[in-house]
């Protein structure tokens, strides 16, 4: 049976009520840990790098981050990772770069199903292996938050670690379960993460996979990090980044003729989707400046290999899902 937030638990919105909701999670981390160490799957996300934050303060470098580089997530966010808890909050952080055992498990499989299952049980395999190496380890964290827990039971299944083997009896440590996305949000600001990192857009587990559509391919793979690298910063230099709920790029598996430094060229287009949502369940489609779009258009087929072509997603959903995949 799934656990229940205590009905007098306080709602989570200022920095005050965030940082006594640090405190006392602290004395339970270290009641509950003690002297033992705990591994946890760091993907740079809000949950995780939140769960990550807390534990660095309570139990220093008990904690192992394994931060798993698939070749998946988006222009920067590995060295982010890198960046903020080992440089600068000087965490027990492990990077594992599977960028090339990721893509050639993926080689060739255009099905979306399968290559979420792929991607989904690669990421279990390294993270067993690394795990294997670690001498000691009694504890498990999880970014589990309470809408996972009212969605699919206690357990996080979408972060990868649920299907660990049994023999690797670890104890969970899940600091954030009774919360709510926008109190992890207030409770990440509270302990110094990054805006860019408290703030960060959803982003689907299978990463970038699910955006390059169809079979996966290195060059089309780089076409949709480059052009979600520009459409992010554009937005942000323009005052959308906060207000748009989600926006991103997708390159399909297709390509058509153009012209590019006076030359014809047969080259993939690239689509942008930028979308408003309550509650995913519905989402309507942001209402872009024109001349935005223009310039961010001139900036994609001048900047990014292999495009020649820029379009906008209008389709609200329903019809539409948010993600194409």
């Amino acid at each position: 049976m799934s656990e229940k937030r205590p009905e007098n638990m306080e709602r989570i919105t200022t920095p005050e009520l965030a940082h006594a909701f640090i405190d006392e999670k602290l004395e339970e981390l270290r009641a509950q840990i003690g002297r033992g160490k705990v591994l946890l799957a760091l993907s740079g996300g809000v949950d995780s790098s939140v769960v990550a934050a807390l534990l660095v303060k309570a139990v220093g470098k008990q904690l192992v981050c394994v931060h798993v580089n698939h070749g998946l997530l988006r222009k920067g966010e590995p060295e982010q990772v890198i960046e903020v808890f080992r440089n600068q909050m000087d965490a027990n952080l492990i990077y594992v770069d599977a960028v090339d055992r990721f893509l050639d498990k993926l080689a060739g499989v255009a099905d979306p199903e399968t290559k979420r299952k792929i991607i989904g049980a690669e990421f279990i395999r390294v993270f067993e292996e690394e795990a294997r190496k670690q001498d000691g380890i009694g504890f498990l964290a999880q970014g589990t938050i309470y809408p996972d827990i009212i969605e699919s039971g206690p357990v996080k299944a979408h972060h990868n670690v649920g299907g660990l083997p049994e023999d690797m009896n670890f104890e969970l440590v899940e600091p954030l379960k009774f919360l709510f996305k926008d109190e992890v949000r207030v409770v990440g600001k509270a302990l110094g993460l990054p805006d860019n990192m408290v703030y960060r857009q959803p982003f689907p587990g299978p990463g970038l996979g699910v955006r390059c559509l169809g079979a996966i391919t290195r060059d089309r793979l780089e076409a949709v990090r480059e052009s979600d690298a520009i459409l992010r910063e554009e937005f942000a230099k323009n005052g959308l980044e906060g207000k748009v709920w989600q926006y991103f790029t997708i390159v399909p598996d297709f390509k058509s003729t153009g012209v590019k430094d006076g030359l014809r060229s047969f080259d993939w287009p690239v689509i942008i989707r930028a979308v408003n949502t309550r509650d995913a369940m519905t989402a309507t489609v942001e209402d872009i400046p024109f001349e935005l779009l223009k310039h961010i258009t001139a900036r994609i087929t001048s900047e990014v290999p292999g495009v020649n072509r820029v379009l906008y997603d209008l389709t609200p959903k329903p019809t539409g899902t948010i993600e194409w995949e």
